[in-house]
């Protein structure tokens, strides 16, 4: 009997996960058709990779389902949505795959995952580096290591002190002076904005990267300031806290194949970080919210990727 009912609470713990999903869906979408918010669900359609949602438009009369951003996909919105979630939450491919096939009854392989990560990677990426942040004068600028198919290599990251918006992230083989200057030059096109403060650490390549990159004759200029060592008055606390939430997430990939690989992963954990992830920092909104680009949808991914699908230079 307890078996019965435990069984039977499982089912139901299913159902109203995927009427959640299903209602995060009417919430954020128009008619496919003409646009009109007048719409409501009108059953599903079957396939063997789970059931997608069929939408009626009350005012053009007509039928659709919600397909933007993934078409010709067999899989569902919610199925995809829920592993790039998942995964950049530090969750394993192969558990991913476990996770899916025990709570949706959806049998996907783990390649599939990993193909839909990267996919839909550079899709957000090439909407997200459009938006415009809203960030203060203070920069925060550190490198850390990364195992790259046996070999050591360099990430290097720039956040933003007030929002902490992670306005760059670059991998490179070496720490030299034009190194420091392309991330320095990624965050400067992505803000629009010339810093007024750039905290680092003892690197002397910053100091060569950041007068090429920010020269001007005008003043105010960007001011440089270096922190040698943990006992210095201005710290850099904030950009190493990031690097640290990148070693956990790293962890559990145990090791990176190749280099577009692995900035693939580093750009799809910077979309996690910005647009997806509270902060409690910032009184649980994301850095995105704070730094004004806008608010998502209860499901953050369905919505940005539907967003970065219509975005008018990616059509």
């Amino acid at each position: 009997m307890q078996a019965y009912f435990c069984c039977r609470i499982f089912d139901c713990l299913k159902e109203d996960s995927r009427e959640n999903q299903d209602r995060a869906i009417v919430n954020l979408q128009v008619c496919q058709i003409c646009g009109s918010e007048n719409i409501v669900r009108d059953g599903v359609r079957h396939n063997k990779h789970g059931d997608i949602q069929v939408f009626y438009c009350r005012s053009c009369g007509k039928h659709f389902t919600i397909n933007l951003g993934f078409e010709r996909m067999k899989s569902t919105p919610q199925t995809v949505t829920i592993a790039l979630d998942l995964y950049f939450k530090g969750i394993s491919l192969r558990n991913i795959v476990d996770h899916i096939k025990q709570f949706y009854n959806v049998e996907v392989s783990h390649v599939a995952v990993f193909k839909w990560i990267k996919k839909y990677v550079k899709l957000m990426k090439e909407y997200v580096d459009q938006l415009v942040p809203q960030v203060s004068g203070i920069w925060h600028s550190d490198e850390m290591t990364l195992s790259i198919h046996g070999q050591m290599r360099w990430l290097w990251n720039i956040i933003d002190n007030e929002s902490r918006f992670w306005l760059a992230s670059q991998i490179t083989e070496k720490r030299e002076i034009v190194d420091a200057r392309n991330v320095l030059s990624e965050a400067h096109q992505l803000a629009k904005i010339r810093p007024m403060a750039i905290v680092t650490d003892g690197l002397r390549s910053y100091q060569h990267a950041i007068t090429k990159e920010f020269h001007t004759m005008k003043a105010p200029r960007t001011q440089h300031i270096r922190v040698p060592n943990i006992r210095n008055r201005s710290n850099n606390n904030m950009v190493e806290r990031l690097n640290g939430t990148v070693r956990e997430r790293n962890k559990t990939m145990r090791g990176l194949e190749s280099e577009p690989t692995a900035q693939t992963i580093i750009d799809g954990f910077r979309i996690y970080y910005n647009f997806i992830r509270p902060h409690t920092a910032l009184n649980g909104k994301t850095p995105a919210e704070e730094s004004g680009i806008g608010k998502l949808n209860q499901n953050k991914w369905l919505d940005l990727i539907s967003k970065a699908r219509k975005f008018p230079k990616l059509q």
